[in-house]
């Protein structure tokens, strides 16, 4: 058993990244009540400091400065030092991430946010080396520097905090908006996407904004495939076909194990932070599928395929839930357990396979990480079979057995630490993405898994009175849920509903929304971060901004419009409006900030289609039918399906199923758009004219 010299209260947590710092010499605290009391007593400020399992900074900053006896004995004699994790408390994250930019301040993790003993901010940073380089203080001279100016200016301090309190306080204000449903429009969409093709990178593909980091893009390639389909403007889809590519065959995804990392460090997608996120993986397999779906081009449906394995592989529970992350390092060294030498290359594989794998994988003996190789695909089989002189399917077979034997070497490395949490919000977007991937491709196996994970997180983390909470992990849920748990969540039901046609998934969802409003909702009919009767923090926070994962305002837009179809409820339709009315402006012209929410509006202002399906069973039109909503895309309706001896009970649950009848026997589609009603049809091919009918 491994002797600690120091060992700290989050001990007893059950977060990864809370028990890394638990024999750290600083007395961390979990976030709660005693820190702060503790403060006010000595009358001392509070440093809170806020990261992730799998953030590489958090690991550096702690190896040199919260492992250092020196700097801990500075913050434990002048500070009360908490711990937070963000995963698991977004809603603290948010807040002090939103105090340190108002500082002008750039964000990031490890978040070392200073407080008052109230719990207010005044100073804050993100990573701060041991010693001053590139114009950053030393940790210690900020700690140096705070305790003279809490000991001698604290009339600064009052200041500060009053100036940060205001910002922070007027942020999360949303004034009742002036604008009208007529005011929505396609414009926002229009905007957005013409911002996209202006941050175009047509040589290595993906958008060049400020930064030199690439990140995944994927809710903004749906909404680009969405905008084609209304437009056919071509190029909203060519830039989302080739930039799906790029990602996929760059060093940002992991050729040999599957799986797409959190960013690009360089323009070339080469060079990841080698940390895997379970929203990204989630995010991309749906883009990947929708282009499958408007392409027809089976690479993107193979391409979901196989990141869904890797998911299989190294994320999924015993149970069928998916863990949160997995880190960029091991070993200590970022990356190490991806890379290759061309020695071990040749190794490894026979001569033959190894000719085929190099140059495939563009390995050099120089390579082009620290050394090792990144690997990365420039060139297709059948460009290759030419180069080595071997037919293609040669070519492919040889891909295969080098993949194979590389990853049977690689499993044998130490592995990157896996943060095995289960978060609700992030378990929701993959089982989505699981969803939609099994009906497109008529997987049941797939669907299956999807089925199981809901289970996991209806069944362990939803108490019997409805409430969800955040986080389970080693048999404990705990947290209570965000907005965005619960309105993901929501969604993921009604995707899986559109892949069983099982009929509780729709009354699950109804419920959740139904908390939604009881317990989030703003005068404004827009929705808070967090519940009414949760903790009490600085400020309530109201969001639309689509970050790494659609906000939780934008992810109740879809689902209120979703439900208002299913259930023949037309104010659940009109609650939509009102997100997408007090979040118009950011809409009109910052669209790019908003991508998910802009799908949602999209969906809002196409005219969301109604689409009752009653079915004879062993019929070959019915079956016919069923696969023409499954294969298509068709973003601007809902679908719901029951056979004829099913659809009474159906009906009751689902009112879009409600008296719905066979005619002269046979399968029949009923297609009703904004309340109005077409003439039932009982073909495939005059179902898709009533989907293609604008």
């Amino acid at each position: 058993m491994v002797e600690h010299r120091f060992t700290n209260s989050l001990i007893k947590e059950k977060s990864p990244y809370l028990l890394q710092h638990a024999h750290n010499p600083v007395n961390w605290h979990p976030w709660g009540d005693e820190p702060f009391k503790i403060a006010k007593e000595k009358n001392i400020p509070v440093l809170v400091s806020i990261g992730y399992a799998t953030c590489h900074w958090c690991h550096v900053m702690e190896g040199e400065s919260f492992e250092d006896p020196l700097l801990a004995a500075v913050l434990n004699e002048s500070f009360v030092s908490i711990k937070v994790d963000r995963e698991e408390r977004p809603d603290v994250d948010s807040i002090y991430m939103q105090a340190v930019q108002a500082l002008g301040q750039q964000g990031g993790w490890p978040l070392n946010v200073f407080l008052t003993p109230d719990g207010v901010p005044f100073y804050g940073g993100t990573y701060f080396p041991p010693e001053r380089r590139h114009n950053l203080p030393s940790f210690l001279d900020v700690l140096e520097f705070l305790i003279k100016t809490w000991t001698n200016e604290q009339d600064k301090i009052d200041m500060q905090t009053k100036v940060l309190v205001d910002y922070i306080r007027e942020a999360s204000t949303r004034e009742p908006s002036t604008a009208e449903p007529d005011d929505l429009d396609f414009d926002g969409e229009d905007k957005s996407v013409q911002q996209f093709e202006k941050h175009y990178d047509p040589l290595n593909h993906g958008f060049q904004f400020q930064q030199q980091n690439k990140f995944p893009p994927s809710m903004g390639l749906s909404l680009l495939l969405r905008h084609y389909h209304r437009t056919g403007h071509t190029n909203s889809l060519t830039i989302t076909e080739n930039t799906l590519k790029a990602m996929k065959f760059g060093g940002i995804y992991d050729q040999i194990g599957g799986g797409l990392s959190r960013y690009s460090t360089d323009y070339k997608w080469l060079v990841p932070h080698f940390e895997k996120m379970l929203y990204d993986n989630a995010l991309f397999t749906t883009a990947l599928i929708e282009t499958y779906q408007v392409s027809g081009k089976k690479e993107f449906a193979e391409f979901a395929n196989d990141l869904l394995q890797y998911i299989d592989r190294d994320m999924t529970s015993r149970e069928g839930a998916f863990f949160s992350a997995e880190d960029a390092d091991s070993e200590g060294v970022e990356g190490k357990f991806y890379v290759w030498t061309k020695e071990e290359v040749e190794k490894i594989l026979n001569r033959k396979t190894a000719s085929v794998a190099i140059p495939y994988y563009n390995i050099t003996a120089k390579g082009n990480f620290e050394g090792k190789n990144i690997l990365n695909v420039t060139r297709g089989p059948q460009t290759l079979a030419k180069e080595v002189g071997m037919q293609e399917a040669a070519v492919m077979t040889e891909l295969e057995i080098a993949r194979d034997k590389l990853l049977e070497v690689r499993s044998q490395r130490i592995r990157p630490l896996l943060d095995d949490k289960i978060l609700t919000s992030w378990n929701a977007l993959m089982i989505s993405a699981m969803a939609k991937t099994g009906r497109v491709l008529g997987d049941a196996d797939r669907i299956e898994k999807a089925a199981r994970a809901m289970k996991f997180i209806l069944t362990h983390l939803r108490t019997p009175e409805g409430k969800l909470l955040r986080r389970y992990r080693d048999g404990e849920a705990r947290y209570d849920a965000y907005l965005c748990d619960y309105t993901a969540t929501a969604t993921a039901c009604m995707d899986l509903y559109e892949a069983t046609y099982e009929s509780h998934y729709i009354q699950t969802a109804r419920e959740l929304m139904q908390r939604v409003e009881d317990k989030f909702c703003n005068v404004n009919g827009t929705f808070h971060e967090t519940a009414s009767d949760g903790e009490k923090l600085l400020v309530r926070q109201i969001s639309g901004y689509d970050g790494v994962e659609p906000s939780g305002n934008s992810n109740a837009a879809l689902a209120f419009l979703r439900l208002s179809a299913y259930l023949a409820e037309p104010a659940l339709s009109l609650k939509a409006e009102k997100i997408f009315l007090s979040f118009s402006d950011e809409l009109m012209e910052y669209g790019l900030n908003s991508a998910f929410m802009l799908q949602a509006l999209h969906l809002y202002l196409g005219g969301l289609k109604e689409v009752a399906v009653v079915g004879k069973r062993n019929d070959p039109t019915t079956q016919k039918m069923l696969d023409t909503l499954r294969k298509g895309f068709y973003p601007n309706a809902v679908f719901a399906f029951a056979y004829e001896d099913e659809i009474e009970n159906a009906g009751k649950l689902i009112p879009l199923l409600k008296d719905r009848k066979l005619m002269n026997g046979k399968g029949t589609a009923y297609v009703c758009r904004q309340g109005a009603c077409l003439a039932p049809v009982q073909s495939a091919e005059e179902l898709v004219k009533l989907l293609s009918y604008e």
